[in-house]
């Protein structure tokens, strides 16, 4: 089976996907990544008590709202409507961190890949901006598409990804 772009068409132009022909199905995808920051940036996080707030309850506002949107952001996107969205945060020790997980379901013709991918970024982008100004520092790794399911394609995993924990 060769590989190849469906965002290009045959002149190498981009395109948005056609999709009208294909049923609609139940589709699910799973995203994970994580912020790594120092240990009192987690402990102020933990303490759901800073001066801008509950930092993971406004990121998780934040997420929700980013799978929402991705056809805004993401220029060959199809707008979806969206059946289900969960994000999850879990606080890590070590290394001091914040890893976030999100679930997105769609009953459409297309996946929900980008929306999952997009919500875990915004979440993680969020809890930075509102720890910018004690821990500069912070970074944010491993964000990727966990699993996914329906379509044509049917369903697919990462193997052996730990970050399956809370989804």
């Amino acid at each position: 089976m060769a590989e190849e772009l469906t965002h290009f068409d045959n002149q190498g132009r981009a395109h948005m996907v056609d999709v009208g022909e294909k049923p609609p199905t139940q589709r699910c995808a799973i995203a994970s990544g994580r912020i790594l920051m120092r240990m009192p940036t987690l402990a102020l996080i933990e303490s759901g008590d800073t001066t801008k707030g509950d930092v993971l309850a406004i990121a998780r506002i934040a997420a929700i709202m980013a799978a929402k949107r991705t056809a805004d952001l993401i220029p060959l996107c199809h707008p979806l409507p969206l059946t289900h969205v969960e994000v999850s945060f879990q606080p890590q020790r070590q290394p001091p961190s914040v890893a976030c997980t999100a679930r997105v379901e769609t009953l459409s013709k297309t996946g929900v890949e980008m929306e999952a991918l997009c919500a875990v970024q915004i979440g993680l982008l969020t809890i930075y901006d509102m720890c910018k100004a004690i821990d500069r520092g912070m970074t944010m790794e491993g964000i990727a598409l966990v699993e996914k399911s329906g379509g044509r394609s049917g369903h697919w995993r990462r193997d052996g990804d730990a970050g399956m924990a809370g989804a």
